[in-house]
């Protein structure tokens, strides 16, 4: 998704042999995920040869805001505390940026199942290093079932994963965009594809997001029909056409259960139909003028 061209393939550079000071700090730590964990926690999120710490920053943001912890940096620039990188992590730098690990490409492949995320595909299976591929949605109902490590994988930002990483990655997802234009920034492309799989760490629907539950703050049935009650008054109050009644009734109900009201909205609504059923307009002689 951070590709600007398929044909691009430079080499990767050689690890740094001195791991961050902010990434961490056990060099000897076995990056293969704990074994006595729940094999299917979320996805880990790893990020290859970012050169810029403001991408990793929002990359980390993202991560904390659709739930996702775990941030894998394969030859990662320099994370200053006191640089882009934190400033752009927001709430982010106090847990996902500074716990993130730093590991080799090599030990991400070997780890890990992982999902190379790219703008550019093959068009079809006479190559299969970009195809098939999965869009993240597709992810968000697979996933689930993927009872093993998982890692989505971000490239560089000019040239994001190159043909040769891709080659030793397990599947390629990409984001569906503008045919003319597919390329999205490297920090876009993660929050996309983090977006699309909050699913896997928030739950279905508005699960533990900061949204309200609106089945919850729907108006009690009773109160819909007492609402289509005085719709039926207020249709026999101003001489509607009987014929016409059982139509408008229904279309009104199609209108309501559409909506979803509030208790208050509905309340509301009944409170002006009830007014305007006692108290019906009378047509002056001025009006037909």
């Amino acid at each position: 998704m951070t590709d600007e061209s398929s044909e691009s393939n430079p080499s990767r550079p050689d690890p740094n042999p001195d791991p961050s000071p902010n990434l961490n700090p056990n060099p000897d730590s076995d990056p293969t995920p704990d074994s006595d964990t729940d094999s299917r926690t979320p996805p880990a999120v790893a990020v290859v040869d970012a050169q810029s710490p403001g991408n990793v920053g929002t990359i980390a943001r993202a991560m904390k805001n659709f739930g996702f912890e775990d941030l894998l940096l394969i030859d990662p620039p320099e994370l200053d505390p006191d640089g882009e990188a934190y400033g752009f992590a927001g709430h982010a730098r106090e847990d996902v940026l500074p716990g993130a690990t730093e590991i080799s490409f090599d030990e991400l492949v070997s780890n890990y199942h992982t999902i190379g995320c790219t703008a550019v595909t093959n068009e079809d299976d006479r190559s299969h290093v970009r195809f098939p591929y999965s869009t993240p949605a597709d992810l968000a109902e697979r996933l689930p079932t993927v009872d093993t490590p998982t890692a989505l994988v971000f490239g560089r930002e000019r040239v994001g994963l190159t043909n040769e990483e891709l080659a030793e990655i397990d599947e390629i997802c990409s984001i569906p965009a503008a045919q003319e234009y597919p390329v999205l920034n490297l920090g876009q492309a993660a929050t996309v594809t983090l977006y699309e799989l909050r699913t896997l760490t928030l739950g279905e629907g508005t699960g533990e997001t900061q949204l309200p539950d609106l089945e919850r703050v729907r108006a009690p049935e009773e109160t819909i029909d007492r609402l289509y009650d005085q719709w039926g008054d207020l249709l026999e109050e101003i001489n509607h056409p009987q014929e016409k009644r059982e139509k408008t009734m229904r279309m009104l109900r199609r209108v309501y259960g559409r909506a979803d009201l509030t208790s208050r909205e509905a309340n509301t609504m009944l409170g002006l139909l009830r007014r305007a059923t006692e108290r019906p307009a009378e047509r002056s002689p001025s009006s037909d003028q």
